[in-house]
């Protein structure tokens, strides 16, 4: 049986890079995640669309779904009232914030304008009304959590998310 080798670079670098390009994006996961404030029913998606394992737990008044990529990627949606109230995310790179955020997106992204300093080298929080964010981490370990305040069922705290 013949063996297999991988083809040279030599003298076709752009023919390389664009495989290494084609192999690298086909490693990474599609992130798709339940909403902030979407429906629950988003989980089940969630989790055949990261190929990850789905463990539930029942709480007071609330649930968490908590999702595990292969990749390492772990998220735990909070719900009630088949509602998502909030996430919280850790892995080896930071979650797609347009998707996690949903409607909210728009919002974060005025408060983060509105802080001074360098976006993406310091840990983030906002705080606003209706959303609270908080994200930290760098490369092969990012974290963070997101929830609206209002949403919270009855006794469950911040803390609660993570």
């Amino acid at each position: 049986m013949k063996s297999w080798k991988f083809p040279s670079c030599k003298g076709k670098p752009r023919l390389c890079l664009v495989a290494g390009l084609a192999l690298l994006c086909s490693v990474l996961p599609q992130q798709v995640f339940a909403v902030l404030g979407g429906s629950e029913a988003s989980v089940q998606t969630d989790q055949v669309h990261m190929q990850a394992s789905l463990r539930t737990t029942a709480n007071a008044g609330y649930t968490v779904h908590e999702l595990r990529a292969p990749t390492g990627v772990v998220v735990r949606e909070y719900a009630s009232g088949g509602t998502v109230f909030g996430v919280a995310w850790q892995g080896p790179w930071p979650p797609d914030m347009r998707q996690l955020l949903g409607s909210y997106y728009d919002q974060y992204q005025q408060a983060l304008q509105q802080q001074s300093g360098r976006p993406g080298r310091r840990p983030v929080y906002v705080q606003l009304p209706g959303l609270v964010v908080m994200k930290s981490g760098h490369p092969r370990a990012f974290s963070g959590r997101a929830f609206v305040p209002d949403m919270m069922p009855q006794g469950v705290k911040a803390e609660d998310i993570r």
